[in-house]
């Protein structure tokens, strides 16, 4: 006997770019008798279990597997079922966010986002490849912000990636930062707010898929006791405010970010922790926390690949 999880619902210049019915059951004869028998008592019909048919509304749609109670399963669904996809084939871009032009945030200790994003998506890359996935490519664009987005989509969606993941470090509004002294310069910090988030958005012409993998990548960062950033759910974020589609996994909807509305692939952005939080950029900073993150990815990825996780979710 099994119980079915509920999924959660509303969830030429390339080289230049990557770096590397049931059946009817017969009576049987009766011997003649001079007695008419009794007819037979016809059991009643087995119940029928619609998944978001034809005609399900696009809420239904969005759930895959509801709560059906316990299903009984013959033996062989106990078999390990063939792969989605075949890791050494599988296409995964590891966009580098932001550029050495426009290097996103600053850190407490004065180092640009840019600097941390480029070294923990090169791990990544180390362990997913490790791992045999082979096909996984650096994205790394050059110039101002605007600029790069529409470079690394373009790539992405040219290259035919099957999955595109954005590798983000996290900082907060100006109106939460403090003035510190640092080597002797003046910096800015916040120690209030910490921990990884992710993001997706609805506008991804594959959503679904996206929130999964988004799913799979944040239980991966929570099973390795990390805790995600609470704040994007407060009003006090203002317009920097993001719904939160699970609050068990910090996973938000961010449909407006270009690389992930724009991208042709599930596409699924990480912020990996908070370099503006002076005790968790030197986290961030550690080897330790980077084969963390790395390891936790290559989980996702790995599971995001079986066949089974998509029958019976996250184990």
């Amino acid at each position: 006997m099994l119980f079915l999880p509920m999924e959660a619902s509303d969830a030429g210049w390339l080289s230049d770019l990557f770096k590397s019915s049931p059946k009817q059951v017969k009576s049987p004869k009766h011997a003649n008798s001079p007695r008419r028998a009794a007819p037979a008592k016809r059991a009643p019909p087995a119940k029928r279990v619609t998944l978001a048919g034809p005609a399900a509304s696009p809420r239904q749609r969005n759930i895959k597997l509801a709560a059906l109670g316990p299903v009984a399963l013959s033996p062989s669904a106990f078999k390990p079922a063939a792969p989605t996809c075949d890791p050494a084939k599988f296409r995964i871009v590891l966009d580098v966010g932001h550029t050495a032009e426009s290097e996103g945030a600053l850190s407490a200790r004065n180092v640009s986002e840019f600097f941390f994003n480029h070294r923990l998506a090169q791990r990544i890359e180390q362990t997913l490849k490790a791992d045999g996935f082979a096909e996984t490519r650096l994205l790394l664009t050059e110039g101002k912000a605007r600029r790069s987005l529409v470079k690394r989509v373009a790539a992405a969606n040219d290259w035919q990636a099957n999955l595109f993941l954005s590798i983000h470090h996290d900082s907060v509004p100006s109106k939460f930062l403090e003035e510190w002294e640092f080597d002797g310069k003046k910096s800015r910090f916040s120690d209030r707010f910490s921990g990884y988030s992710v993001f997706v958005s609805r506008s991804n012409p594959d959503f679904r898929t996206s929130l999964a993998f988004a799913e799979l990548v944040a239980r991966e960062m929570k099973a390795h006791g990390l805790r995600y950033a609470e704040q994007y759910s407060q009003p006090i974020m203002g317009r920097h405010r993001r719904p939160l589609l699970n609050k068990e996994t910090g996973v938000y909807r961010y449909d407006e970010l270009v690389v992930l509305r724009t991208t042709r692939m599930p596409a699924v952005l990480l912020e990996a922790g908070s370099i503006i939080n002076r005790d968790e950029e030197l986290q961030m900073d550690s080897p330790q926390r980077r084969d963390i993150i790395s390891s936790g990815v290559a989980a996702a990825v790995k599971q995001f690949c079986d066949r089974r996780w998509a029958i019976l979710g996250p184990v």
